[in-house]
């Protein structure tokens, strides 16, 4: 797939979405997210774990009890997977994936802490734009095992295990899930053109794992009708799973959101009102089955 440098690229504040025909009255485009973004970087540590089947993977590390936590404390483990070509950004990949702000003072407390995992793909921009080397099936097992050798450094302070991606992160977060269903206490798959079929989603939700399949409905990309809609009765009778396919993404102003960088893609950008721990500026839950977004569906899916 081709996608443009969003390194050289600035967002166009002024575009008008396809989709702003739909908006209601008293609805409007917010262009901004409220939270300020690269501001966390250095609070995290960065590895390479050698592999030859993939080439060397690396991948960032943010370790609460190195920041202040009770030593002898028991905290989550976050994994964070990116979208296509996000690798690309180095460290700013930490705040593409949905990382970034997890790691700050006021989610890491309403999590009661949490160690975040970021691995980075391969990835190479080709000269027609074509980004070859984003996450596949052959990435399943280097991974996991950077996940395992996380867990293993911090065996004293490992608690549940989570797994969460957007867009093509989103469909890697489900081939994990599939590979290693019982491994991982909760996920969350976010704007993924990709769905299990039938017996791995039983295999899914016979493994424990308890889930959050994010989707928004008017998403540019993976195509809500078509990624979603076909497998609504399935995914919406899983046990332990919410299915949040809201009618719109927003920012935290309460805005509609537009990403524009010569082509439209905030409503697939699911991951930024993520990163607004899916709650609005005014403290309201983006859907009431979550009253503490997802900092408290984490603290909840560990019993806190």
């Amino acid at each position: 797939m081709a996608l443009p440098d969003f390194k050289k690229l600035g967002q166009d504040m002024t575009a008008v979405p396809e989709w702003a025909k739909f908006l209601k009255e008293g609805e409007f485009i917010s262009y901004s997210n409220t939270y300020t973004s690269k501001i966390y970087f250095d609070l995290f540590d960065k590895y390479v774990y050698p592999c030859e089947q993939t080439g060397d993977i690396r991948y960032y590390v943010y370790d609460p009890v190195k920041h202040g936590a009770d030593p002898k404390g028991k905290y989550p483990v976050l994994m964070w997977l990116h979208g296509m070509s996000n690798s690309l950004m180095e460290e700013g990949c930490i705040m593409c994936c949905g990382a970034e702000q997890y790691a700050s003072p006021k989610y890491q407390q309403a999590m009661g802490g949490a160690y975040l995992i970021v691995p980075l793909a391969n990835e190479q921009r080709l000269e027609d734009g074509t980004i070859v080397g984003a996450w596949s099936e052959e990435h399943c097992a280097p991974v996991k095992a950077i996940y395992d050798k996380v867990c293993a450094e911090h065996q004293g302070n490992v608690g549940k295990r989570f797994v969460m991606g957007a867009s093509s992160g989103g469909y890697f977060t489900w081939k994990l899930l599939e590979a290693y269903g019982g491994f991982f206490d909760g996920a969350m798959p976010i704007s993924s053109f990709y769905v299990p079929d039938d017996a791995a989603l039983d295999r899914i939700s016979a493994g424990g794992t308890h889930l959050i399949i994010a989707h928004g409905r008017h998403d540019e990309m993976a195509d809500f009708e078509e990624s979603i809609a076909p497998r609504m009765d399935k995914l919406l009778a899983l046990s332990g799973c919410v299915c949040f396919f809201p009618e719109w993404v927003y920012n935290g102003d309460g805005g509609v959101s537009s990403v524009f960088y010569g082509f439209e893609m905030g409503q697939h950008c699911m991951i930024n009102w993520v990163q607004h721990n899916l709650m609005f500026d005014n403290g309201t839950p983006a859907d009431p089955r979550l009253p503490d977004g997802v900092t408290g569906w984490v603290r909840t899916v560990c019993g806190g």
